[in-house]
């Protein structure tokens, strides 16, 4: 799924009884292009669920003329290519040797052409599997899991404001620009991936991958409610339109996958191994010619009545077979295997409870006050649907439904950023407008 390069959000939706996933790109309100691109691959069978999982990723580009647009496009491209392609590793080498080679891939091309000098993306990456979730990391793009009402964050941001955070004990004065990045795919000709998990799977259990053209406009409280309260459809609408009605001065990319089935949940599957090839051990081809020429030879000499040679021979024979087995044992032995509570990473890295709606839809409700009573002298909007589902919002909240409130409220903002995107398209201009 590429990036889209239009005023109007690009969204998939896909719907089992087992999972819910919904994506969306926006093109924001300050930018003119979309350096953002995201990809959902869900496998297409219950044996390739089995072995590979789905897989989820956003990548934000970086760079001048289209260099963003195409580092992000090479970072999801080659990422699910790449992690589909090595079948013979397990899935956290996979995914892992995918970046590392797409981050060759991009900084190559970065080389080769001067208008692509030094681009970069993040990359984000998230696979679901029958043992838990693996995420695959690198710059300040975000995967959350939202359970039990509280957000956790499974991703360490690589940024500049992040690494002196963790370097200094009192932090409360840092005044550090947040959208300083200390990793990237591409500027290098290597790089350093973090990988997490696995972390088991529940059903209810809800993923959130984002650029942070999101996480710069809304909050993690606002986040963990929002996907908490309101199905994933609505939620990527009401996230996308606050952080437009916010300024929207980045692009912004958002995928949600919610686990609806108790199949999807962990089962006790072979655990995930790191460093371990999962094809049939390789043993060099001299090993088995030895191995033949060895046989052969013992077989003529023994015809011709050289006992003591056909003998050697028998013995190159045997220490060739001893070779292969060695390799063999080698083989099963090699790896880590994440059982037993062990795992990649250190995340989650932050933990925001949202014990309550109602903070979150006290904001919304002042929100669209404030946007009724700036807007309210503007010729191009309509305002009746508006009003009424401000007017349905309230009345939740009167009868003490804060999840209706938060539902009603989000559909009016809905309708008039939906507004907003017709008048961007037909290219119009009303200076009374401010959002």
């Amino acid at each position: 799924m590429s990036a889209n390069n239009g005023h109007s959000p690009k969204q998939e939706w896909s719907q089992d009884d087992r999972l819910q996933c919904v994506a969306i790109t926006d093109v924001g309100m300050r930018r003119l292009n979309n350096q953002d691109s995201h990809a959902v691959v869900l496998a297409p069978d219950e044996q390739t669920w089995q072995k590979r999982g789905h897989l989820f990723v956003v990548a934000d580009g970086m760079g001048a003329h289209a260099a963003g647009e195409l580092a992000s496009k090479l970072a999801v491209d080659g990422v699910c290519h790449l992690y589909l392609k090595y079948s013979e590793l397990s899935p956290p080498d996979a995914l892992q040797r995918a970046i590392v080679e797409t981050n060759t891939e991009i900084h190559r091309r970065g080389q080769a052409n001067a208008d692509f000098h030094n681009m970069g993306t993040t990359a984000s990456a998230l696979l679901l599997l029958p043992q838990g979730a693996l995420v695959a990391h690198i710059g300040d793009s975000r995967v959350y899991r939202l359970r039990n009402r509280c957000l956790q964050q499974l991703t360490r941001d690589h940024s500049l404001v992040w690494e002196l955070r963790e370097q200094l004990a009192d932090n409360s004065e840092l005044s550090i620009p947040k959208n300083v990045i200390t990793r990237s795919l591409g500027p290098n000709a290597t790089v350093d991936v973090d990988i997490e998990g696995p972390l088991p799977l529940m059903a209810g259990d809800t993923f959130l991958l984002c650029s942070d053209g999101l996480t710069g406009r809304v909050s993690d409280e606002e986040l963990g409610t929002i996907l908490e309260q309101m199905a994933p459809r609505a939620a990527i609408d009401l996230l996308v339109d606050l952080a437009n009605l916010r300024g929207g001065p980045d692009n912004i990319t958002v995928i949600i996958a919610k686990v609806t089935g108790a199949e999807l949940a962990t089962a006790s599957a072979q655990p995930l191994t790191v460093g371990r090839r999962h094809g049939p051990a390789t043993v060099r081809s001299a090993v088995w010619v030895s191995f033949g020429v060895c046989l052969l030879g013992a077989l003529v000499l023994t015809i011709i009545g050289n006992q003591v040679l056909a003998l050697l021979c028998v013995l190159g024979a045997t220490l060739a077979l001893f070779m292969v087995q060695v390799a063999r044992q080698r083989h099963k032995k090699s790896g880590v295997a994440l059982a037993n509570g062990h795992r990649l990473g250190k995340g989650p890295y932050t933990e925001t409870p949202c014990p309550t709606p109602d903070p979150c839809v006290r904001t919304l409700r002042e929100t669209t006050r404030e946007l009724r009573t700036t807007n309210a002298q503007s010729p191009s909007l309509e305002w009746e649907s508006f009003d009424a589902l401000v007017g349905a919002g309230e009345q939740a909240e009167q009868r003490g439904q804060p999840a209706a409130a938060l539902q009603n409220y989000g559909l009016a903002v809905r309708s008039l950023m939906q507004q907003v995107r017709e008048l961007q398209n037909k290219r119009a201009s009303d200076s009374s407008l401010e959002l």
